[in-house]
This record gives C-alpha cells, sequence and structure tokens, in this order.
C-alpha cells in the first residue's frame, strides 16, 4: 500500500493541472518513470454504473490525450446507438493513482467522455457529466455552491458463491463460515462462533471474523484518497458488513463511490472471499443499503441549519426534504434501480417503506441524526438508496429533487409526510394505510419516473433522452426476469 501512498502525495506536491496539456502529461510521465509505472489504465463508467476500462503502455502515453482522447464504442456501454456511438475518453489528471490490486505497476485515472466531432463536446448522457451540471444548476439557481454527502456502504462478504439460470435450472447458493446455519458442520474449521441471523450488529472477534479484511479494506481506501468515517459488522449474522466514509463533494464522492465499490470486490478476492452489495442476498435477513447524508453550503456556511427549527433545521432544508419526499417515488428509478432492491424494501429490517420525515427515526425514509447538533454536522439522510445505483446518476437525481422542493417551497408537513416520530412499523393499519409508501416493485418506480421527471430535466441537467433509454432499459430488464421460473414457485405450485 506504500506505493499507492507514495503517487498520491506526490501528485498532490508536483501537480499544478490548470497549465498546458504538455506539462499535465510530463508531470505524469515523470512519476510514472520514478514510481516504476509500465501501464496507464483508463476507467469509465456504464449506464448501469459498472467501471470499464482500457489500457495502454506507459510509452504511448502523451500530451493529446488530455485534448483527443482515448475513442471507445460508446454503445458497448449502454449509451448511443451504433450508427452514432465513436466517443472520446478525457482522462482527469487529478484522479491518478496506482492501483493496488494488478501485478503490472499501472496508473490509474477516472475521466470524462465526449461525442467525436469538429470540437470533441462532453457527452450529455455520460453519468459524470450529469453529476457536474447538477451542482452547476445548484450553484446558478444561487441556492448554494456545495453539496456534501455521505454514503453508508453495506455489503454482505461470503466464501462461496454460485448461481445458475439455465433453462432447466435456476438456482443460487451463498455461504459463510460465520453464518448460523454453519453451526453443526462437523469440520476441523468450525470453532462455534456462528452468528445468529439478524444478531450481528458490532460483534466483536472471534464472531467477526472480517474484521482484518475491513481494515485492509479502510486502509487503501485511505490511501486513495477516501476519508473513511469507521467500519464494523452490521446487523445480518450471514456476514454483512458496513463501511461508513466521511461527507465529501458530490461529484468528487461520486467518483469515490465507484472507487469503493471496486476496492472492497477486489479486496475481498484477494482474501479468498467475495463481497456483493445486492440489496437482498439472503431471504429474511437485512438487505444491504447505501443511505445517503446530505447537506448544503454556500459561502462555506450551513444552509440547511437553525437552530429555532425543527430538530435544528431550517426552512430551506425543510423544503429540501419536501421534495425529496414529493419525488421520492420516482427518484427509486434511480436510487433502486434493479428488480432486487424492492426485496430489500420491506418491514422488519430497518429498511424504509412509507414515505415521511422524523429525527432519529430508522422507519423513514428521511432520518435526522439527533447527534448531529452543530451547524456545519446538521443533516439529514436518505434511507432508501442502495448501492445497485449509479451513483453519479443517483446523486445528481437526489440534488435535484431537493432544488425543486426549495424552489417550489414544498413543505413535507403541510403535505402530511411528519414529522413521524414514532415507529411507523408499530402503527396500527388504519393508521399505515394513511401513509404515502414507497414503490414496491421497479415497475411501479419506472412507472412514476414516467410520470415525474421534469425536475430531472430542468436545466438540460438530465437529458430527455436518457431519460427514455433508463426508462426502456429498465422496463426490458424487469421484464426478463419476471419471466424467468422461480424456485420458489415449484415449491408452490409444482403439485397442483
Amino acid at each position: 500500500m506504500l506505493i499507492i501512498s507514495l503517487i498520491t502525495n506526490a501528485f498532490r506536491e508536483h501537480t499544478n493541472f490548470g497549465g498546458e496539456n504538455m506539462s499535465k502529461s510530463t508531470e505524469v510521465l515523470q512519476i510514472c518513470q520514478e514510481q516504476g509505472i509500465k501501464m496507464i489504465d483508463f476507467k469509465m463508467t456504464d449506464l448501469n454504473g459498472r467501471w470499464r476500462h482500457i489500457t495502454i503502455p506507459v510509452e504511448r502515453f502523451n500530451e493529446d490525450i488530455f485534448t483527443q482522447g482515448i475513442g471507445f464504442d460508446g454503445s458497448n456501454y449502454g449509451y448511443a446507438p451504433v450508427e452514432k456511438s465513436d466517443m472520446v475518453f478525457i482522462p482527469d489528471p487529478e484522479t491518478a493513482v496506482v492501483d493496488p490490486f494488478t501485478e503490472i505497476p499501472t496508473l490509474t485515472m477516472c475521466g470524462d467522455v465526449c461525442v467525436i466531432g469538429k470540437e470533441n463536446r462532453p457527452f450529455d448522457q455520460y453519468p459524470r457529466n450529469v453529476s457536474l451540471r447538477a451542482i452547476q444548476y445548484m450553484k446558478d439557481q444561487g441556492i448554494a455552491d456545495q453539496m456534501l454527502i455521505g454514503p453508508e456502504f453495506e455489503f454482505h462478504l461470503f466464501d462461496n458463491v454460485s448461481y445458475m439460470v439455465e433453462p432447466q435450472r435456476m438456482a443460487f447458493t451463498v455461504d459463510t463460515r460465520q453464518a448460523s446455519w454453519n453451526s453443526g458442520r462437523e469440520t476441523a474449521d468450525n470453532k462455534g462462533f456462528q452468528v445468529p441471523g439478524g444478531g450481528g450488529y458490532h460483534i466483536a472477534a472471534p464472531q467477526d471474523v472480517a474484521y482484518t479484511l475491513r481494515s485492509k479494506m479502510c486502509m487503501l481506501l485511505q490511501d486513495w484518497g477516501v476519508d473513511v468515517k469507521y467500519h464494523h459488522h452490521e446487523v445480518g449474522g450471514s456476514g454483512q458488513m458496513e463501511i461508513e466514509v466521511e461527507l465529501g463533494d458530490m461529484v468528487d464522492m461520486a467518483d469515490k463511490t465507484m472507487i469503493i465499490k471496486y476496492v472492497i470486490h477486489n479486496a475481498a478476492v484477494q482474501d479468498g472471499r467475495t463481497a456483493t452489495f445486492m440489496p437482498k442476498p439472503i431471504y429474511k435477513e437485512a438487505g444491504n443499503g447505501m443511505h445517503v447524508h446530505m447537506l448544503l453550503l454556500k459561502d462555506g456556511e450551513p444552509v440547511f441549519y437553525d437552530e429555532n427549527g425543527y430538530s435544528g433545521l431550517s426552512r430551506t432544508a425543510h423544503y429540501f426534504i419536501g421534495g425529496l419526499l414529493k419525488h421520492v417515488p420516482s427518484l427509486c428509478a434511480f436510487t433502486n434501480p434493479s428488480t432486487n432492491s424492492f426485496k430489500r424494501l420491506v418491514p422488519g429490517f430497518e429498511a424504509p417503506v412509507t414515505i415521511g420525515y422524523a429525527t432519529s427515526n430508522r422507519s423513514a425514509v428521511i432520518r435526522i441524526p439527533a447527534y448531529a447538533k452543530t451547524p456545519k454536522a446538521k443533516r439529514f439522510e436518505l434511507r432508501n438508496p442502495d448501492a445497485t445505483a449509479n451513483p453519479y446518476y443517483a446523486y445528481a437525481a437526489i440534488l435535484m429533487a431537493g432544488l425543486d422542493g426549495i424552489k417550489n417551497q414544498i413543505d413535507p408537513e403541510a403535505h402530511g409526510w411528519g414529522p413521524f416520530d414514532c415507529n411507523l412499523y408499530d402503527l396500527p393499519e388504519d393508521e399505515k394505510a394513511k401513509i404515502q409508501s414507497l414503490p414496491k416493485t421497479l415497475d411501479e418506480a419506472l412507472d412514476a419516473l414516467e410520470a415525474d421527471h421534469d425536475y430531472l430535466t430542468a436545466g438540460g441537467v438530465f437529458p430527455e433522452r436518457l431519460i427514455e433509454i433508463w426508462l426502456g432499459k429498465k422496463r426490458q430488464e424487469s421484464r426478463e426476469l419476471s419471466q424467468i421460473p422461480h424456485p420458489a414457485e415449484f415449491q408452490r405450485y409444482f403439485d397442483l
């Protein structure tokens, strides 16, 4: 991990990338030479939020790459039709770092995507470009000049995973030695310290068998410039973990979300395990969310704080919450964009199912942490998102919903969205029926997005074409999965 720290520090010390492209490339090559770099890797984000990459030998790197870029076929990334698919990737040297998982010394960079023309122009559907436009829209409205967000990353670590989707066989199996179902296993490595389902929150060693691995993950993240707040075992007894990071600028945090998932996946593989951010990998156990904490700053001062407001929040903060709650059904199409997402959003597992806000209430979709009391710490969290989201789209959509609430002064209390300072799961059924619920399926979320997306296209932040592409691809995804026979259907219907 030392080499990562060395090159990160070297870029901070050497690099002032505001000058000419020649200067940029010279700095990159100088550091590559100092660190023995052999390959330069460029990581791009596809429509669904997966990293893809292309690599060149260090000898091929020159100043033209910062203007002419690296060409690639955008149709394979889910964006453009084949006949209009030629695009170029323009690297951002400030994102450069040594990849800790490659055997060949490799420098990796993120960046932006442009459409090829007489003059390359930013590709309006590219996730990073969408998030940059959302920030600019916020500034243009004069509401704030900075959005800080802090995601919580929940994931499962398994020792073994297998799955099969064939016409004659549909099955999956996951296993981890700490799971309660292995308590009766008669093998030499069974030491009897399994964790009961739902009993894993903050457990210590020897039950917490992944402590060292999580610590290594956090050290790698720190070296990559990600400020880790803490890590711990989560509620799920079958290997559920959490790493939470400190708040940071929205676009930078979207970049770091990609880095965090990459580090967690690869560090797990290096340790002989496997990690998944699937929202609901195990039935009847807590699922994996990606709660998003957020606040706005203007001229360095907090926009959301008012010591006399409910839970210390300003009217602007309430309007932002109102926008989130008004649009959260359609937001789910970007923050919870998988069919598996909605298997997590069910009662009984501290996942939100109702549209409302409150202080220190994990049953509400928006929770205001009671411990965040100082002006610059005052914030709230949106609890429905999960890490199947494309972070650039999800964070931008969250911001646009909140800005719409401020613009239109949407008062959440006047709309009956709270504050709910009670456990919403425990309300009588007739009281629950009065409270609006989150979508129960991906199709419901997509229907909501189709009917309600003007707040996203405001200022050209989300292109209408992107909304169309997203709806089309996600509807196809949902349709295909709904047509696959399920093992539970055999259990229920085979003998009829």
